[in-house]
């Protein structure tokens, strides 16, 4: 399986991994690590060609400005292994390009995960999943309540994520080439 994604901005993937590596020193939780690039995934998906993905997802790009996406607040995706996660605020923006994504990768996909569709789809930032228990999810969550997660991120990039060894690595990233955004160097931080 690829990952088709958006990696975040040096400023903000610096932020995210820190909040990390703190999750690590404090509770050991480090399986989420295996993504050294924080990232907003679109979809999940195993494809036949790779040159075909290259060039729809580019075009994708080519067609696409970037824009800024908000996050809010912390999730969890329940389970035995409880995923930890920052939201990120679905948009007219960022429904548009999951869209038009999802349109374009469906004829070429042998199969996706079913997270992906349109009415499924949860945009977020993964803290921490698979080392994690129930009962740990009350001492990470009271020790992540006293920081703040409304972060402004600057969507300029999709990128495929693939696996290799153990960890998703980034075979190719697509810079927007729509309208440039002028935006004030701000908006790529936190506030």
């Amino acid at each position: 399986m690829l990952a088709i994604t958006s990696l975040l901005n040096v400023q903000n993937a610096d932020r995210i991994n820190r909040l990390i590596q703190s999750l690590e020193t404090e509770f050991g939780l480090d399986d989420v690590q295996a993504t050294p690039d924080p990232h907003i995934t679109y979809q999940l998906a195993g494809v036949r060609k790779r040159s075909a993905l290259r060039q729809v997802l580019h075009e994708v790009a080519r067609r696409t400005k970037p824009f800024v996406a908000h996050t809010t607040g912390l999730g969890i995706f329940p389970g035995p292994n409880p995923v930890i996660y920052i939201p990120v605020l679905r948009s007219d923006a960022l429904n548009q390009l999951h869209y038009r994504i999802h349109q374009a990768t469906a004829p070429l996909c042998l199969r996706t995960d079913k997270f992906s569709g349109p009415d499924c789809w949860l945009p977020h930032i993964s803290l921490a999943l698979h080392d994690t228990t129930p009962e740990l999810l009350g001492p990470v969550m009271q020790y992540l309540n006293h920081q703040t997660f409304d972060l402004k991120l600057a969507i300029t990039n999709l990128a495929i994520l693939r696996e290799e060894e153990e960890q998703f690595v980034p075979e190719k990233i697509f810079g927007f080439e729509g309208h440039k955004l002028e935006v004030a160097p701000s908006l790529f931080g936190d506030e």
